[in-house]
């Protein structure tokens, strides 16, 4: 297997991606947002795994601000000679890393994963995501260490007033162990809690919040089916007898 009620609403929300230089690193995904005159509030899920710790905690008595999007998406796959349930089971010492240019091997478990740089509210982020995979009969479950910003000074100056969850159940069905068509899913839910920085104050809470789930689940909206797509090309290549577990990716969105 592999890795990989305020005042203001947001009425449109553009989402292109596009190359600055020939780092894949520092390609970046821009956001065009629209504000209208009122706002309702979305309800927003929890993030309840007990087992996730938040990055980092603010003591800090400023207002916060909270963002969570959760998308689940699958992709179908079609069996090999070597069965799907079994690709899926492999311990994580043996997965590809899907794509050099984004994610790294710290030992067998552990990864650190480069994020697109997107831009919010004119501030370009990259954040960079140290996981865990933790095995499991039918896939893995990858859970977020640590999450540290890079990008404009302000996003910088935040790594210490927010934290952050993450986790992504990456399974298959193993009562369709037969069939020549099985499906690989990805569920993710991702959660961050921050600070609100000093120019942002002037903005109502709430479209704050609103803005940063939209970022959040138009990311998850992008990235989840790329990742599907590496993984259904790790399995082709690893069912066919390619037992290099070279990566497929190259950076590219």
């Amino acid at each position: 297997m592999a890795l990989s009620s305020a005042t203001l609403k947001l009425t449109s929300l553009s989402f292109s991606a596009k190359k600055t230089n020939r780092n894949p690193r520092n390609r970046s995904l821009s956001f065009t947002i629209t504000c209208s005159s009122s706002f309702d509030e979305p309800p927003k899920p929890s993030l309840t795994s007990s087992s996730s710790t938040p990055n980092r905690v603010s003591s800090s008595s400023a207002p916060k601000a909270r963002f969570v999007a959760r998308q689940k998406q699958s992709v179908s796959v079609r069996q090999l000679q070597r069965p799907l349930i079994e690709y899926m089971s492999l311990p994580a010492s043996q997965y590809s890393v899907l794509d050099a240019e984004r994610i790294e091997r710290v030992d067998d478990n552990t990864f650190r994963c480069y994020v697109y740089t997107f831009k919010f509210f004119n501030f370009e982020v990259c954040p960079v995501l140290l996981v865990r995979v933790e095995e499991q009969p039918n896939g893995c479950c990858i859970k977020l260490l640590s999450c540290k910003l890079e990008g404009s000074p302000v996003v910088v100056a935040q790594n210490d007033k927010f934290d952050a969850s993450m986790v992504n159940r990456v399974s298959c069905d193993g009562t369709q162990e037969g069939s020549l068509e099985q499906q690989i899913t990805s569920d993710a839910v991702i959660e961050v809690n921050i600070e609100i920085p000093f120019a942002f104050r002037v903005f109502p809470v709430g479209a704050i919040e609103a803005t940063g789930t939209q970022v959040l689940d138009q990311i998850l909206r992008l990235m989840l089916p790329r990742f599907l797509s590496q993984l259904s090309k790790d399995y082709q290549a690893w069912a066919s007898g390619d037992t290099s577990r070279q990566p497929l990716g190259t950076g590219e969105i």
